[in-house]
């Protein structure tokens, strides 16, 4: 017995049974598979949904078992179901919380767009497992029923968006910030280690004046740390839940205050600071919290783009490119081509990128389409979402192990730019002026000579061009010489 209830089986996951059962929804009655806990409402949504291979995300029920658990909770302690049954239900959607169900929840994302199927396919299995576990029979409803009981005080359309939004904060919180900070710390590694060696920069694809190759990567580390920041400031709108408020917003069926003691219950299971929605209306009839962590995914999309296609570039060559950088050889690179190397893993991260960019496009119109009291596109939005998040995670992981740990500099390469660097004359230009600078940098490109020695040709003295023409100083702050032209005699 449990809290004076029916004795509860020891009985494991699965069903021992083939062919078909029956059962029944408001519609009529319908057959399912009977080796699977789902009822009606699933089947139909498998028969008429049956739309690409695109699966509702797991996470998603996931975060409805924490909801379905918080709720019994809150019903049981309040005297609305009795004990036992509460805790039957918060047993079985544990079973939801740990992923032992998952091959219980077979929909697809192209479904209603409130995601009620989906919100029915949990209530059905744990309502059937329950019944399992009491030695019932299946289908029949009794004595947990999907939505008398498992559904109580609750809508799909408050559910499966406070689902959205636990999904998104546990992904986000277990996999793409974890990931950024794995990536920021490789890539600040790089930027310390060579701090002091100097480079040619590029502006317009052109050569301009010298910097630090530890400088360049900094620039990188702060695009990293500056879309991590903008991810958990977005992030903060996720921890208010719509629960409680129903069909509509207004809490139809759900007793007052409802939705906030299971706001608190969920922070409490989650261990994170959930709380009610302030407007259960707005909660509902958008999904703007979404569609700004879906914005803040693109933005680290586009930095992460970025320095992905400049370690490509740097790393181009190794005859005829830029070849900086030595980037790993993880595999062959050519079919055809003996011995060729490809940056594949800049490659890959650009094509994430590109896919996130594209993933927010159409969280942008879906979140556009809340019609009245409801959004109908939250599928499309939390697959989107999960869906960059999960690859943007994996990514930046591989793109750490596999390229950024293992770069190395072409040292000689970086030292005969410099030596030819042509835009370190800017330095000169304080001391002799932009005209007679600009002549110098034409000559060493016309004649093909290095800066020093079209300097000197042009009159400059060699120990002024030595002073104020140095490299490593070039890279700090601050005018590099001045005084007068001192010129050689003749």
């Amino acid at each position: 017995m449990t809290r004076n209830g029916p004795r509860i089986l020891n009985v494991p996951i699965g069903l021992d049974a083939t062919g078909t059962r029956t059962e029944s929804d408001s519609l009529g009655e319908i057959e399912v598979p009977a080796d699977h806990y789902w009822g009606a409402q699933t089947q139909r949504s498998l028969i008429h949904f049956s739309i690409g291979d695109d699966r509702m995300p797991k996470a998603v029920y996931h975060a409805y078992g924490y909801i379905k658990k918080a709720a019994a909770h809150v019903n049981g302690r309040a005297g609305r179901m009795p004990r036992w049954k509460a805790d039957l239900i918060a047993r079985v959607a544990d079973e939801v919380i740990d992923g032992r169900l998952d091959s219980e929840f077979p929909l697809y994302v192209w479904q209603t767009g409130s995601g009620t199927q989906s919100n029915m396919n949990v209530n059905e299995v744990i309502s059937n497992r329950a019944i399992q576990l009491l030695g019932g029979r299946l289908g029949s409803k009794d004595p947990v029923h999907p939505n008398d009981h498992v559904n109580m005080g609750q809508s799909s359309n408050d559910t499966f968006v406070t689902a959205m939004h636990i999904a998104v904060v546990h992904a986000l919180e277990t996999r793409l910030l974890p990931a950024l900070s794995r990536l920021s710390d490789a890539a600040g590694r790089k930027s310390r280690e060579w701090a002091h060696v100097v480079k040619v920069g590029r502006t317009h694809l052109e050569d301009a004046t010298p910097l630090t190759v530890g400088q360049e990567w900094s620039g990188y580390v702060a695009q990293i740390e500056d879309a991590t920041e903008h991810l958990k400031t977005t992030a903060r709108g996720l921890d208010r839940l719509a629960i409680g408020g129903t069909a509509v917003g207004t809490g139809l069926n759900a007793p007052p205050g409802f939705g906030d003691e299971v706001a608190r219950e969920i922070a409490r299971l989650t261990r994170h600071a959930f709380t009610g929605a302030p407007n259960r209306f707005a909660a509902q009839a958008s999904c703007d919290p979404l569609v700004r962590v879906s914005a803040a995914l693109r933005t680290l999309a586009v930095s992460l783009f970025k320095f992905a296609n400049d370690l490509r570039w740097l790393g181009s060559g190794p005859r005829t490119g830029l070849h900086e950088l030595d980037l790993p050889s993880n595999e062959p690179g050519s079919s055809i081509m003996p011995g060729k190397v490809n940056p594949t893993q800049a490659e890959a991260m650009l094509m994430v990128a590109v896919q996130v960019i594209a993933d927010d496009g159409a969280v942008s119109m879906a979140g556009a389409e809340g019609n009245f009291e409801l959004n109908a596109f939250r599928p499309v939005i939390i697959n989107n979402v999960l869906h960059s998040i999960r690859i943007l995670a994996d990514m930046m992981d591989h793109f750490r192990e596999y390229l950024v740990e293992g770069v190395r500099l072409n040292t000689p390469k970086l030292e005969s730019d410099v030596e030819r660097s042509v835009m370190m004359v800017t330095a000169l230009s304080p001391v002799i002026g932009y005209d007679e600078s600009a002549k110098i940098a034409h000559r060493a490109i016309a004649d093909d000579l290095t800066l020093k020695e079209a300097a000197m040709r042009s009159g400059v003295d060699e120990r002024l061009f030595d002073r104020v023409v140095d490299p490593e100083r070039l890279t700090r702050p601050g005018v590099a010489g001045n005084g007068r032209t001192r010129r050689t005699g003749g």
